[in-house]
């Protein structure tokens, strides 16, 4: 999106001061490098090995009891650098995904609906803007409980953040609602397919059983995020100088007399078709990346036409929009790097194995929570849900048998294990390039987020008990 700031400013109101300055935050690209030398040095210290694999129904699957060393497989000092470019490789997926959304929303911002729908919004809000933290939060836990949301938020986030910024907020609040509120629901799943459906369906339990208490979950996880954004928004609203606008701290300001136009309407009009073409096409089709970023340079194209835009404009627009979310589409690919390393190290299986080893040597109270907190690790190196699963439920579930852990009990300290750290791992591609389109740098989102996974892994390690202590089942 370009970078312009979108506020309404109400008569009376002074505005905020300027973003703290010198702060000292570490870029994402020197974290992430970091990171990346880490995982090369650990290469020469931890023995190399793999599990076999085989495919099944679709999916390769590691068997269980099948480890084995090999030769060590150290990366070098020049593999360091050649393993970004083959990271930027593997990720080009979603990398091209980012900058062809932000792409269609340059064009889309371009012509002046957004901001016109924007202030019309925060005009009908004036004194209710709380309001819209627990609704929009319920609205992305839903999406990501029922339909496993994640790439989809990117989208919001362009439209969100700087909605929030309009009512007085800031671009941690506008974050927080589409982020939290998508990863609460994707983490507490009750019907979501692409991680507990896979989950399960490798550990032979019927698909989607244990509703009940995955509904308590999400309730309890719901309520305790609404809390923590609901808290932080009241303080900015009352300090308007402790605001970080991100993104849209510099620019223009929306005149208080802009008014939604016939033009702007038809846009938006457009833009929400946009959506449920979008939702069918992932629900009934499987789409994926790849045709909702055709979708969207396609109805990109429909808002530019229709917004009077001529082509000249449209494809500068699209390169504005672009260029505003290129950093976190090149970060993915620094972060994809890491698991090249440990992939090309022969590393990812050797941390699974010992991992479960040491789970086989608590007692039965603690392994569950044990399970969850190496999940929560494997995170990390497998930030996608569904490969997760399939690298470690085939390990997993028949260990919960010799444990004493019902399977039931091991897919869920797999979903909350996988899912809280996505808000935080800076190996979540997803979580990175939404923090480049709210202009949020990776440090402070950390520090500001840290103290609600704390609660979240409390929260986890108490169901975890819980599910232990009543033999969650089937079984």
């Amino acid at each position: 999106m370009p970078n312009t700031l979108l506020q309404f400013k109400p008569k009376n109101q002074s505005p905020p001061q300027d973003q703290e300055k010198n702060v000292r935050n570490i870029n994402a690209f020197v974290l992430i490098f970091f990171v990346i030398i880490i995982a090369a040095v650990l290469t020469y210290i931890v023995p190399a090995g793999e599990y076999d694999r085989v495919d099944k129904d679709g999916r390769t699957i590691v068997v269980p009891d099948s480890f084995h060393l090999t030769d060590s497989s150290p990366v070098g000092f020049f593999k360091i650098f050649t393993s970004i470019h083959t990271g930027m490789i593997q990720g080009a997926g979603i990398i091209f995904f980012v900058l062809m959304v932000g792409g269609s929303f340059g064009i889309l911002k371009a012509t002046g609906a957004l901001d016109a729908l924007i202030l019309t919004i925060s005009k009908k809000l004036a004194n209710r803007e709380l309001l819209l933290i627990p609704v929009l939060m319920l609205f992305f836990a839903a999406g990501g409980t029922l339909m496993g949301m994640a790439e989809e938020t990117i989208i919001y986030i362009a439209i969100i953040t700087p909605l929030a910024i309009a009512l007085g907020f800031d671009a941690m609040v506008g974050f927080a609602i589409v982020s939290l509120g998508a990863n609460i629901g994707f983490m507490s799943a009750i019907m979501n397919p692409f991680n507990v459906g896979v989950a399960q369906s490798i550990a032979e339990l019927p698909t989607f059983s244990g509703i009940g208490l995955r509904l308590a979950l999400l309730a309890t996880f719901y309520i305790a995020g609404v809390l923590f954004v609901y808290r932080y928004s009241k303080k900015v609203k009352a300090q308007p100088e402790l605001r970080f606008l991100g993104n849209f701290q510099k620019g223009n300001t929306i005149a208080s007399d802009v008014k939604l136009e016939t033009r702007h309407k038809w846009v938006l009009t457009v833009f929400l078709l946009n959506f449920v073409v979008l939702i069918t096409g992932v629900l009934k089709f499987g789409w994926y990346i790849t045709e909702i970023a055709g979708l969207f340079l396609l109805f990109g194209i429909l808002i530019g036409i229709i917004g009077k835009l001529n082509p000249n404009k449209m494809a500068d627009s699209f390169m504005d929009g672009a260029k505003e979310v290129i950093g976190g589409a090149l970060i993915i690919g620094f972060a994809q790097a890491i698991l090249v390393v440990f992939q090309d190290g022969k590393l990812m299986d050797s941390v699974l194995y010992y991992a479960s080893s040491l789970l086989s040597q608590l007692s039965p109270a603690l392994n569950a929570v044990g399970m969850f907190f190496v999940q929560l690790f494997l995170n990390f190196l497998v930030p996608s849900g569904s490969g997760q699963a399939a690298l470690t439920m085939p390990i997993m579930a028949p260990l919960s048998d010799l444990v004493g852990v019902t399977r039931q009990t091991a897919v869920l300290a797999f979903q909350l294990g996988d899912g809280i750290t996505n808000s935080i791992f800076p190996t979540a591609g997803v979580l990175i390039a939404g923090l480049a389109i709210a202009g949020i740098p990776f440090t402070k989102w950390f520090k500001w987020v840290l103290p609600f996974i704390f609660i979240e892994i409390g929260i986890s390690v108490v169901f975890l008990l819980i599910a232990q202590a009543i033999h969650y089942g089937p079984f």
